[in-house]
């Protein structure tokens, strides 16, 4: 795994009126102040991806659909330089993600349904000074295949 990325399943508590589960939480591996929530859907084949932050810190939930998602090491320093991760995250897999600053990171949504994303950061959107530079899905100093391997 990427050096300092951090992952926690999500417990879902179920009765007879449907389930209950904690996201964020004060104390948790995963926690950061959120200073903004956002909230995308894509829908089913759509590649978002990639982009990166220098100071943001993103935590990402999906709550519908499937996602397979892809970070990539762009940190000289980090011993996980240069290195991927994929995680497939979504309504049958619930994980949160927590994304370092200089970590590149994109998603595609898997299946026939759309894929909706809550993601939490530590940091505001300011439109003036984005934090957030753009790197092509297909780059090839990335190098990911995203299309499906049938075995």
């Amino acid at each position: 795994m990427i050096k300092g990325v951090k992952t926690k399943q999500i417990k879902r508590h179920f009765d007879d009126r449907g389930f209950f589960s904690e996201i964020i939480k004060f104390g948790e591996e995963t926690f950061i102040k959120v200073k903004q929530t956002s909230y995308t859907r894509a829908n089913p084949g759509v590649i978002k991806a990639f982009h990166w932050h220098k100071k943001q810190t993103d935590v990402w939930f999906f709550v519908s659909g499937t996602a397979q998602v892809v970070l990539h090491d762009l940190r000289k320093d980090s011993p996980t330089y240069k290195k991927t991760s994929v995680f497939y995250m979504g309504e049958d897999n619930p994980i949160l993600l927590s994304i370092p600053p200089g970590v590149a990171h994109g998603y595609r949504v898997l299946g026939n349904k759309p894929a909706d994303l809550f993601y939490h950061t530590d940091q505001s959107y300011n439109p003036k000074k984005p934090d957030e530079e753009r790197i092509p899905f297909d780059d090839p100093k990335i190098g990911f295949d995203w299309e499906i391997k049938n075995r």
